[in-house]
């Protein structure tokens, strides 16, 4: 028996890298899935990926997914991408915050216009789409939220600082500490209800994704310093699948979940052999 089946998944960000990722894992355990972004056809987007070729991969290795174009920095999109995801399947049992922004520019250049948008898809759009998911949840006492968060949420500490680089990942770093104090938060208020398990997780190295290497994150696509994508899905479905008092509240890192539950053996980045974020320690 897979570890999904008969589940129903809405994955945000799924048009390419990690949400990706996430989509063909969990559908091939068995879930349906609800492929969320902006991007529909290749082409949309100037880095290549489409919610388009996502669904054609699921659907030809005999998966059930479908295509819901939504902004998730806008309300009506979440609800009506929850309300798509109902009529199609007819609940909600698994929601993947993965959609992100930023634009990598020092807080005194950056537009404001720009941070706002930011940091509604980081925040708000987890937010509103966890609120669109949870009375079900609650109904049924039985649902998991996974946000994928990301090592910036790590600040630099207190000064005076060595390396004085302006790197731009400041509002970045900012929501993600946001998204990190938030699943906690939610996780702490769900915990009456039993089976419902709210938790974050990041890379514990950077995952190149056409994303992270048009931002020189990383060097390309075989960067050796990096982390294949595929970490991220299994921790997120370790996340969505292990029962809800082992995971709930949990902001961890992709190996060091992997290791801790024995799904990997050798494991190395953050939460391994470097510090988390405070939100990991507590």
């Amino acid at each position: 028996m897979s570890k999904l089946d008969g589940q129903v998944a809405v994955v945000t960000g799924a048009s390419r890298g990690i949400g990706q990722t996430i989509a063909e894992l969990f559908a091939s355990e068995g879930a349906k899935i609800v492929c969320a972004a902006r991007t529909v056809n290749e082409g949309d987007h100037m880095f290549e990926g489409s919610l388009a070729r996502t669904v054609q991969t699921i659907k030809d290795n005999g998966g059930d997914a479908i295509a819901v174009a939504a902004n998730v920095s806008e309300e009506a999109d979440c609800m009506a991408l929850i309300e798509q995801a109902r009529a199609q399947y007819g609940k909600v049992d698994i929601l993947v915050n993965n959609a992100a922004l930023n634009y990598y520019v020092p807080i005194v250049d950056y537009a404001v216009n720009r941070w706002i948008r930011a940091f509604a898809v980081n925040v708000h759009g987890p937010f509103m789409l966890s609120q669109a998911v949870l009375p079900e949840m609650i109904e049924r006492k039985y649902g998991a939220i996974v946000n994928i968060s990301s090592g910036a949420a790590i600040g630099p500490g207190r000064g005076p600082y060595e390396d004085q680089t302006v790197r731009g990942g400041t509002m970045y770093g900012a929501s993600k500490a946001a998204l990190e104090r938030f699943t906690q938060g939610l996780a702490q208020e769900v915990a009456a209800y039993g089976g419902i398990a709210i938790s974050a997780v990041s890379p514990s190295r950077v995952v190149p994704t056409p994303g992270t290497v048009y931002h020189k994150l990383v060097d390309g696509m075989e960067d050796p310093r990096g982390e294949p994508p595929m970490l991220m899905a299994q921790a997120s479905l370790l996340l969505a699948s292990e029962p809800a008092d082992k995971v709930n509240g949990r902001v961890c890192y992709s190996q060091e979940i992997l290791k801790e539950f024995g799904w990997i053996d050798n494991a190395v980045g953050r939460g391994v052999d470097l510090p988390g974020s405070g939100y990991s320690q507590i």
